[in-house]
């Protein structure tokens, strides 16, 4: 497909040549020549080039391991941008330029600052492909200048750039010397609260305290079970003792305290030897004797005394008997035996008890150990982080203070300008230029032309545009040179030129919308047509009255009647009187026998007649409708010239009447607003449209598709000149 389009294409485009080549031709001129003469009175034009290093991170960085991430050249968008852009977007920044424009005190032709605008339109900031390297180029009439302006715009972008990286090791100081203290107080907080913890819960090493409670709470154990097995023994040891006593421990205890009492033993003996003399003398006295009864008040007072003496000793009453308190020898050791296994016992329990209170409380520590060393961690790990994050602030305000006082840039100069010795332009590239320019201004003035002209211009256009069937394409009816008899030559337009040459390659174009119109009414007669056009000017009467000669030829009955009751041409074209003609017949002032003339064989014309006030209304009538079925009836073929559909819509009143209306379309003349327009005309109306007839066809105006035209056509070149170039064929 592509193979059979180009071709197309090319001859579209080489017509639109054709027809434009005038004002292209002379604008191309135009703007070469004015574009030579600019570049000549124009100043030669001067560049200086200079060369910029990058480096992606800074060697005084990467050697001190320092602020190596301040000015490392990294993209934002991974594979879509490049570093480099953004330097040179840099070096394109206000500051920079106003600063070299300063320093250099840049002025324009006028005498004042230099602006922004102007400077960078001289500037050229680009990288060199496949290297770390900016090229800086700056073009200006004075070679000195466009050096200087390249090596101070380099030695200020690389002081923007070290003040840049400069001030972002400022900016991370001054904000790492504000957290610093704020830092250091949430360290001393997190200590505190660990010594508190640690102070409150008595903690020193809670690991080697667990151990060591583990190591006490098991030797408590064996003690008390050690205490608890003598306890044991003890208890069998006193109760064998008891058995041979024949008291409990309490009585032995006491019998024992008792006779172990010097005092009660003493005031014992004195109750005894009392009562032994008391004894003795009631034997010779009467108890009522004074000697008896001071014998019984001192037994009395020895016996208070020594029930005093017993309280004070064992803290119990006196014994009923004097023989409780005095024992023998081996009893006594008994008692005093069974009092020290029970004051042994008493002090084993005792250390049992002390000992399991001890072991309790190893235990009650030993259970919240693992809370309270839970608790120790998340104090520890707190006091850890904020000490981690007070040394790193540390760490990383030291590095800033570095970074700041070393050098951060990671750009250099590898290449200053050079002034350079010749202008950049020259003869040639002047040509070159002027004859690029030209050639886009006469494109430019081409398609700009093409655009405001909506006239269809060839055949294509016609049929593309409208999408009829295309029955004929009739060539331009040239004007002719015909040798009069005063041997003096007169421009006609041989507008019946079936007639008049019938061999013409106009006649035959004529002839095959003939015969195009027979085979579109091969399954249905056709035999009333109606012509009409979008707008006047079209040649619509043209090829009514020569189609109307092609039908005749052919030995058919054909009328040809003028319609067309604005603007009516057919009584010129045959030279006819126009007094009587269709609006007369119509409103029967004029017989139609008398009416339509004989103009060649089988050939007859009714003229259009008087124009009328309002001739839509005669057309739009029974009486039209009855004189087209009655010269139907009459005629083998009726050809209606109707007037233009922008005129008026009689001709789409005739179709309605006809059996098929005609459309004939001329380019250079008709736009294609008003074509469009006259089809959804004819469409909305209901007619049946049977095709275009394109009239008017330039042969130079179209491509090698439709006919060429010849010499050979025409039997006398003497009498009838034409243009060489008409050509046809199929």
């Amino acid at each position: 497909m592509e193979s059979q389009q180009s071709p197309l294409t090319f001859d579209k485009y080489l017509l639109i040549l054709q027809r434009r080549w005038v004002p292209a031709f002379g604008i191309f001129f135009t703007a070469s020549l004015i574009c030579l003469v600019v570049s000549f009175l124009k100043k030669p034009s001067y560049v200086a080039e200079g060369k910029l290093l990058f480096q992606r991170i800074n060697t005084t960085s990467s050697l001190t391991g320092v602020g190596t991430e301040i000015g490392k050249l990294e993209p934002l968008v991974q594979d879509k941008s490049n570093p480099l852009n953004t330097e040179a977007e840099v070096l394109l920044s206000v500051p920079v330029i106003e600063n070299t424009i300063d320093k250099l005190n840049l002025k324009d032709n006028k005498g004042l600052t230099l602006k922004l605008k102007e400077f960078i339109q001289q500037l050229t900031v680009n990288d060199i492909q496949k290297t770390d390297v900016l090229k800086v180029s700056y073009k200006d009439t004075n070679p000195q200048r466009a050096a200087s302006v390249v090596n101070t715009l380099m030695t200020v972008y690389l002081e923007h750039n070290v003040s840049y990286n400069r001030a972002q090791a400022v900016a991370a100081r001054k904000f790492i010397e504000k957290q610093v203290p704020h830092a250091e107080l949430i360290v001393r907080q997190a200590e505190a609260e660990l010594a508190r913890f640690k102070e409150k819960n008595k903690v020193v090493a809670l690991q080697e305290e667990a151990n060591q409670a583990i190591e006490v709470i098991t030797d408590l154990q064996k003690q008390i079970i050690a205490t608890q097995s003598r306890i044991a023994d003890i208890d069998s040891q006193a109760a064998t003792t008891r058995k041979q006593l024949g008291m409990n421990s309490q009585q032995a205890i006491a019998t024992t305290s008792l006779s172990q009492s010097s005092g009660i033993q003493d005031t014992i003996k004195e109750v005894q030897q009392l009562e032994s003399q008391l004894a003795t003398r009631r034997t010779v006295l009467q108890d009522n004797h004074p000697e008896i009864i001071n014998l019984k008040y001192k037994l009395a007072a020895l016996k208070e005394i020594l029930q005093k003496r017993i309280e004070q000793v064992s803290r119990t009453t006196q014994p009923e008997q004097n023989d409780n308190l005095q024992v023998g020898q081996l009893k006594q050791q008994l008692s005093a035996e069974l009092a020290k296994l029970e004051s042994t016992r008493q002090g084993l329990a005792s250390e049992v008890t002390t000992l399991s209170k001890l072991q309790g409380t190893y235990k009650q520590r030993l259970n919240n150990l693992p809370k309270l060393e839970q608790q120790q961690r998340q104090l520890e790990r707190k006091v850890q982080a904020a000490q981690s994050t007070y040394s790193l602030l540390l760490q990383k305000l030291q590095e800033s203070r570095i970074a700041e006082n070393q050098n951060v840039g990671n750009a250099s100069i590898i290449s200053k300008a050079q002034v350079p010795e010749e202008p950049i332009s020259s003869p040639i590239v002047s040509f070159l230029s002027a004859g690029l320019l030209g050639f886009l201004a006469s494109l430019t003035s081409i398609y700009l032309l093409e655009a405001r002209d909506k006239s269809i211009k060839t055949v294509n256009e016609a049929r593309e545009l409208l999408g009829l069937t295309l029955l004929g394409v009739i060539p331009s009816l040239y004007k002719s040179k015909i040798s009069t008899r005063g041997n003096q030559d007169s421009e006609l337009t041989p507008r019946l030129v079936v007639r008049d040459n019938p061999r013409s390659p106009i006649s035959e174009s004529f002839r095959m919308l003939r015969a195009n119109l027979k085979f579109t009414s091969a399954d249905k007669e056709l035999k009333v047509i109606v012509v009409t056009s979008s707008i006047p000017k079209e040649g619509k009467s043209t090829v009514a009255a020569n189609l109307a000669i092609a039908m005749a030829q052919m030995e058919s009955k054909v009328l040809l009647v003028d319609a067309d009751l604005h603007r009516p041409v057919q009584h010129q074209i045959w030279e006819l009187p126009n007094t009587q003609g269709l609006s007369n017949v119509i409103v029967a002032q004029a017989e139609v026998n008398t009416a339509i003339k004989e103009v060649m064989d089988n050939l007859y014309v009714l003229t259009s007649g008087v124009v009328p006030p309002s001739p839509a209304s005669l057309l739009d009538s029974k009486r039209m409708a009855s004189l087209i079925e009655s010269f139907a009836a009459s005629y083998d073929f009726v050809i209606i010239d109707a007037p233009s559909l922008t005129v008026a819509a009689d001709a789409a009143t005739l179709g309605q009447m006809a059996d098929g209306v005609l459309f004939v379309v001329r380019p250079g003349v008709v736009d294609s607003v008003n074509a469009v327009f006259a089809k959804e005309l004819l469409e909305k109306s209901g007619q049946n449209v049977l095709g275009q007839v394109v009239n008017g066809v330039i042969p130079k105006n179209e491509g090698h598709s439709y006919y060429y035209f010849s010499e050979e056509y025409y039997p006398h070149k003497s009498d009838i000149t034409v243009d060489k170039s008409m050509q046809i064929f199929q």
